[in-house]
């Protein structure tokens, strides 16, 4: 399956728009996978004759004295289609739920998808896969298993896989936008394209390959054999191979962010050092997700200081004071961005990436998955543990009360001032890592993401939940957890938490929900006692928030 899109929707065909859909291509909101042609087709009957389908040259009695034999058994192969399947239209495998509250207008944002980069999957010890062949036909199984594993690169995968041979990475994201869209709907569009081409610059590997993956010996012997000593005509011994004392390309890109935010914001950056960065080993998805989050935040910024700028142009008087609506003129395309205003709010972020050492997708009760999540800001991300159905939180808050973030940031900062809702604030915000807020960068506000890296066993959780601080600020994790636990698809279960949410809650904040299946989603009310530590509690909320006399205050 080609990767690339030849023209988004609603492109003109110019050269330029060419170009451009050339080198980025449409987000991929959908999973490939191949189905067995009978699902497509099931009233279709197989044809009479052998079912081993080989050529007629072939048809004849097996002799073992020339091996195993070269016909599978019935029913071991079925021909397959190959087929596109809209994530948002796989209502039991993904749910999504929105509401603007009582605002006038939505700034929550979301994407969920297949991306472009390699596979970080933790790879399973070959000995543990794959048991030795006890007979000639296990033998031969093995074979054609071997056989196609070496083809998946050039052609089509087997199952949930893309063009370059590793299985499909998913992408999740949610993004709560303040003081308007302009960031979140940024982030929505531009942060997966940031980490696709974050990981071709980095030549990020895939942990399946086995030339990149290899065992620390064949390393070891490989670097062995290129060090070769030679003396020079003093009798000195000089080493020569592959030790080089020169930077590699890696930290020579993330120098080359940390002088840009230098030089565009200063203030906190002028010493900014990411923890993740100037590393000596190769780079890993979790430096990719540090640069792409950092170098979206500043093409961002950039952006809006370009229109700040043109706040000189002295023929801006002479523009028409409707120039930036849409409709100033109908029969040309809107305004570019340098008529309009710099954009002064910013966003939070929460995004998760899933990969699997097979081609079997991650919700399959028997595939282990591994999870890396990316978060600043509010948001958060969830899981449902199948044990003991305890909600596991992997986001935290980054508020100016949390302790880590304040002493990060008091050196900077002006002050910090209690709200009259007791919220701690810095310069009026309540986040202290976000992007965009281009008026407190100076004084630390970064885009810096908290990475957590998680292996998930087979069936170890059974589903993951990404709410917005609407969501979040009213309804706690364990209450999340619980809802889902109780609805029939995940579907079902963003809206339950949405609409629970915009109910109890007393801000009207935008609400925003992403449920994704794993594989222990059909045991999802097992452990703990299911739903119900939580359900007594939850009703009781309900009917307050629906009793008008209850909302009475005291004059």
């Amino acid at each position: 399956m080609n990767g690339l899109i030849p023209i988004r929707a609603g492109w003109s065909t110019t050269k330029k728009s060419r170009d451009y859909a050339n080198f980025y291509r449409a987000f991929h909101d959908y999973f490939v996978t191949h189905l067995p042609s009978s699902s497509l087709h099931p009233d279709s009957r197989s044809s009479s004759g052998p079912h081993h389908q080989l050529p007629r040259s072939a048809s004849k009695p097996h002799d073992p004295s020339e091996g195993p034999s070269p016909a599978p058994l019935l029913g071991s192969t079925r021909d397959t289609t190959v087929v596109r399947i809209p994530l948002r239209s796989a209502k039991h495998h993904f749910g999504v739920s929105v509401s603007r509250g009582t605002r006038p207008y939505n700034e929550d944002t979301y994407q969920a998808g297949v991306i472009e980069i390699p596979s970080f999957a933790k790879r399973a010890p070959r000995t543990l896969t794959r048991a030795p062949a006890s007979s000639p036909l296990q033998a031969y199984r093995e074979q054609q298993r071997n056989e196609q594993e070496k083809t998946n690169g050039d052609g089509e995968g087997t199952f949930a896989e893309i063009a370059r041979g590793d299985p499909q990475v998913f992408y999740f994201g949610v993004f709560d936008g303040h003081g308007g869209t302009e960031c979140s709907g940024y982030l929505r569009e531009r942060l997966h394209e940031s980490i696709e081409e974050t990981a071709g610059k980095y030549g990020l590997e895939s942990t399946l390959n086995r030339t990149a993956s290899g065992a620390d010996e064949e390393e070891k012997e490989g670097r062995e054999s290129q060090r070769k000593e030679t003396r020079n005509k003093a009798g000195s011994v000089t080493v020569t191979g592959s030790t080089s004392s020169d930077p590699s390309k890696a930290n020579s890109l993330q120098t080359a962010l940390i002088k840009s935010w230098k030089g565009t914001v200063g203030g906190y950056f002028r010493r900014f050092k990411p923890s993740l960065f100037f590393s000596d080993s190769k780079p890993t998805i979790a430096t990719i997700l540090t640069h792409a989050f950092l170098q979206t935040d500043l093409s961002f910024l950039l952006a809006q200081l370009r229109l700040s700028n043109d706040d000189n142009d002295p023929v801006a008087s002479d523009r028409p004071l409707n120039a930036n609506d849409d409709l100033h003129s109908p029969s040309h395309p809107p305004f570019s961005a340098q008529h309009k205003k710099p954009f002064k709010g910013g966003s939070t972020a929460s995004i998760a990436l899933i990969s699997t050492p097979t081609p079997t997708p991650f919700w399959h009760p028997s595939t282990p998955s591994t999870l890396y999540t990316a978060h600043c800001g509010d948001t958060r991300i969830l899981l449902s543990r199948v044990s003991n159905g305890q909600a596991v939180p992997l986001t935290m808050n980054h508020h100016p009360s949390s302790p880590s973030e304040s002493e990060r940031l008091r050196r900077w900062a002006a002050s910090f001032v209690t709200d009259s809702f007791g919220e701690e604030r810095m310069s009026g915000l309540a986040n202290t890592r976000a992007f965009g807020d281009m008026g407190s960068k100076r004084m630390g506000v970064s885009a810096e993401p908290e990475i957590r890296h998680l292996d998930l066993a087979p069936s170890e959780f059974a589903f993951m939940v990404l709410v917005s601080d609407g969501v979040s600020g009213g309804v706690g994790d364990q209450e999340i957890v619980d809802l889902v636990k109780e609805a029939k698809t995940p579907e079902l279960g963003a809206r339950e938490v949405v609409s629970f949410a915009t109910e109890v809650g007393s801000d009207g904040d935008n609400a925003t929900a992403l449920v994704v299946r794993l594989g222990g989603w059909e045991r999802r009310n097992e452990g703990g006692g299911g739903s119900l530590g939580t359900k007594e509690s939850r009703e009781w909320r309900r009917r307050e928030a629906m009793d008008p006399r209850g909302k009475r205050t005291l004059l």
